[in-house]
Formats: structure tokens, C-alpha cells, sequence
């Protein structure tokens, strides 16, 4: 049961609230606004919504009551340092499966930076299927992804895989990952919780969406409101692919929940060739960010080399995202690189890519353009359309406040009427 309380309510009318369900047994969470009961709901707390200090009362159906989405309509936005997760931008987290060495993190997190990334990734700690392989440094690897970082001025996630490892992954990273094995580890999910670091929360390879919700319902009951949610492919019976990447899944919980929602199509496929086409559908499904494997040469890899691509591929990747992104109200926040000259160069990349795709894009309104052409001549219909034209500037000028980019628009509207022009020439 959701319990909103009044703009004007007073902390005498609340606290009498509260002291009624304390004293039926019922427990609550106090949330900004109001509280979330999540037991001893019955008959009589439909009298609860006439309290002095109560605006409204709604049942929540779902066995998650703390995840679900009518608690915080407007999503949360959690803080990674000065960096929002769950809010306009379009976060891209990047590195590569495990810390191996000092200064592979360091080219790694140098690379992602200045091509877009927002936060650095790598396994100190590796659950392994096979014991016998390399499973993570440990205390020493997040040490140096730690360091590498820092030299990248990127924040860090990493993997916690026990209890015990909770106290030294939280004092050297700044987000701690619970990975898809552990994602039921109730235990761990509590203690992660209440560290108060923001917890990025995968999906088990056999989880439901509402198992998913009810095990971030654990993080969420210790008080950490700073939870990341990350689908990251669920096991079938399909074999082209490591498992099957369920993007259903991602804009279910965009409806179901209020927590943000990140995609890691590198786990998800388990073939380099395949992240792209599945990133760029993953922005598309509604995901909130990408979790990327990116090596600087991938094949050497010292786990999961056939999923990690190159710094250049993961450059391409940013470049695509960049311009696709405020198609589905997003954005790719500007590369930024360790030197000005990093920076320099990155962002002329991203503007060659976004240069690139208005191309495109403006060939295709011409050709749109010249149709409707077509279209007006079989009926007799004139093709220069002044008033359209107008239209066409006033909504640009309303979209944007910047007079240049109505001037740019000017200009293409003029290029669109030269190019109808000549047709309506050679049809004469």
C-alpha cells in the first residue's frame, strides 16, 4: 500500500499515522512524500485515507512494493559521482571482462574515455563455470582498476561475489556489481544494500521480471534507494548466441519499475560481431544504459575474448549511439579524454559521426519532399507550399532556442524547394 501525505500535513498528523499501523504490526517504509506498507494490509486501513494528514491511499498489486513504479512515477536517477543513471543521458559503461594487468586497465580506461564512456568496468573478482582458470585477482585487481580510473576520471564498477568481499569492493569501487549468479544471493544483497553505494543488479540467466524486482526489493528494503537494474540475456533453449537477450524484458520493467535499466549485450551474445545491431536496439527498447566488454586486443583476452571488442569498434559503437540517441529522447554526453588534445580529437570523431548521419537523413527529406511533389502535380496541385514552409520553421524555432539552428533550417528548407524546383522544370 502506497500512502501519500498531504502538502500541508503537519508532523503530528503524520507521526499519528504511524503510530497506527505500529500498532496492528504493520511494516512500512518511509519515502519522500509518504510510505510504502509492505505487510499487515487489511480492511481497515481503507480508513487510513480519511486521516487528517493522508492525500490518498492505492493498493500496490505487485508482490514488489518498493521496486514498483507508483511509488516513484518519475523514475529514480541514481549518482555516480557528478554522473546521473536513469535520466536523459544515455550512459555507456565500458572495459573489459577481468583486471589483468597495471597497464592494460590504464590504455583500456584511456580508450573508452575518449571515446564516450562514462564509467569504467572490469572483474577483480570472476565467477568462473571452470575452477581451473583465471577467476580475478582479488584485492590487488581492484586496486589497479581503481588506479585506472582515477587516471581516466572515470568512476568504477566491479563485481562483489561474497559476503565477505563487500567491505573491501565498496572501499575501492564505486559501484558494486551483483552479477547474474549471485543475483539471488539474498544475503549479499543485503550487504551490498547497506554499504549505501549505488548496487548494479543483474539478472539471473533463469530470473522472471518479477524475481528480478523482488531480489533489487531486498536491496532496496536496507535503505539503498541506489539501484541499477541490468539485463544481460536469459538462458533458452537458443544456441547461436551465449543466451538470449530479452529486450521485451526491458521495456516491461520501464513500465513495471522506477529503478533505471542498463543492458549488457556483450554477455548477452557472446559473439563481438553482434554488439552493435543489439546496443543500438537496446537504446531503442528504452534501456537507460549499455554495459560493454571492450579489450584492447580483444583476442588476448584472458576471459571472454569472443565477446569483447576493440577500442575502435567500441568508438564506431559510441559514434552510432551518439546519433541515434535523440531519436528515442536521449542523449550521449560529449566524449571526454584524459588531455584536451584527447578531447579535441574525440569530439571531432562524434561530429563527423553526427555530420554522417544528417546526411542521411536530409537526403532521405528530400527524396520524402520531392514524393509529395510528385503526388501534388498528378492532381494539379502547385509544389511550393509557402505556408507549410512557415509551419515547418516555427516548429523548429519552438524545439529549439538557438537562432542558428533556425537559420540552418531555413537553409534546408531552401535546398528542398531548389531540388523540387528543377523537377517541376523538367517536367514542363
Amino acid at each position: 500500500m502506497l500512502i501519500r501525505w498531504k502538502a500541508e500535513s503537519d508532523a503530528a498528523g503524520r507521526a499519528h499515522v504511524i503510530a497506527a499501523l505500529v500498532a496492528v504490526g504493520a511494516r512500512y517504509f518511509e519515502i519522500v512524500g509518504g510510505l510504502v506498507v509492505v505487510s499487515g494490509q487489511g480492511a481497515w486501513m481503507d480508513s487510513l485515507a480519511t486521516e487528517h494528514a493522508v492525500s490518498s491511499v492505492k493498493k500496490l498489486s505487485t508482490p514488489y512494493k518498493l521496486a514498483a513504479r507508483a511509488v516513484r512515477p518519475e523514475g529514480t536517477r541514481v549518482r555516480v559521482g557528478d554522473l546521473v543513471v536513469g535520466g536523459r543521458e544515455l550512459v555507456v559503461v565500458g572495459g573489459p571482462c577481468s583486471v589483468e594487468t597495471e597497464a592494460q586497465m590504464h590504455e583500456i580506461a584511456h580508450a573508452v574515455a575518449r571515446a564516450g564512456a562514462r564509467m569504467l568496468r572490469a572483474g577483480a573478482y570472476k565467477p568462473r563455470t571452470s575452477p581451473h582458470v583465471f577467476r580475478g585477482h582479488g584485492v590487488p585487481g581492484l586496486v589497479m582498476l581503481r588506479e585506472a580510473g582515477a587516471s581516466a576520471r572515470l568512476p568504477t564498477v566491479t563485481e562483489v561475489m561474497a559476503t565477505e568481499d563487500v567491505a573491501d569492493v565498496a572501499a575501492h569501487a564505486d559501484v558494486l556489481q551483483i552479477g547474474a549468479r549471485n543475483a539471488q544471493n539474498y544475503a549479499l544483497l543485503e550487504a551490498a544494500g547497506r554499504t549505501g553505494k549505488p548496487i548494479l543488479l543483474k539478472r539471473g540467466p533463469s530470473m522472471t521480471v518479477e524475481e528480478l524486482l523482488l531480489a533489487a526489493e531486498y536491496i532496496l528494503a536496507t535503505g539503498n534507494w541506489n539501484v541499477i537494474l541490468c539485463e544481460r540475456g536469459i538462458r533458452t533453449y537458443e544456441r547461436a548466441t551465449r543466451n538470449t537477450l530479452d529486450l521485451g524484458s526491458v521495456a516491461a520493467l520501464k513500465r513495471a519499475t522506477h529503478l533505471p535499466v542498463l543492458v549488457d549485450p556483450s554477455h548477452a551474445c557472446g559473439r563481438r560481431e553482434l554488439i552493435a545491431p543489439l546496443s543500438r536496439a537496446a537504446v531503442a527498447a528504452g534501456a537507460d544504459g549499455l554495459l560493454i566488454e571492450v579489450h584492447p586486443r580483444p583476442d588476448e583476452s584472458w576471459s571472454d575474448a569472443e565477446q569483447a571488442i576493440s577500442p575502435a569498434t567500441f568508438a564506431e559503437l559510441m559514434g552510432a549511439i551518439a546519433t541515434e540517441a535523440p531519436l528515442h529522447g536521449r542523449y550521449v554526453a560529449a566524449p571526454r579524454g584524459v588531455t584536451d588534445e584527447e578531447t579535441i580529437t574525440a569530439n571531432r570523431d562524434r561530429i563527423d559521426a553526427i555530420d554522417a548521419a544528417l546526411v542521411k537523413l536530409l537526403d532521405e527529406r528530400i527524396a520524402i519532399a520531392l514524393e509529395i511533389g510528385r503526388a501534388k502535380r498528378a492532381i494539379g496541385h502547385a509544389t511550393h507550399a509557402p505556408e507549410r514552409e512557415a509551419v515547418v520553421l516555427q516548429r523548429v524555432a519552438e524545439l529549439s532556442r538557438e537562432p542558428s539552428i533556425v537559420r540552418a533550417f531555413a537553409a534546408i528548407v531552401d535546398a528542398t524547394r531548389t531540388a523540387q524546383q528543377h523537377v517541376d522544370d523538367a517536367a514542363e
